[in-house]
């Protein structure tokens, strides 16, 4: 039985990562558009769920009286 070229399996391995990452691209694209069916703005700056979340930024503020 003949062994495998180890640039074979670099290229196999290579091609399958190029595969997966195609297949990625493609999903997140197909999810996009269905947001955009939707009526979903899937690159909106501020979603209701980020708004009613605290400001992080912002500092606490401190009751000096307690």
């Amino acid at each position: 039985m003949a062994t495998r070229n180890p640039q074979t399996q670099a290229k196999r391995a290579r091609e399958l990562a190029v595969r997966e990452k195609r297949e990625r691209k493609r999903a997140r694209k197909a999810e996009l558009a269905e947001m955009r069916a939707a009526g979903i703005d899937p690159y909106a700056e501020t979603t209701e769920s980020e708004s009613t979340e605290p400001d992080e930024d912002a500092e606490p503020t401190v009751d000096d009286a307690a």
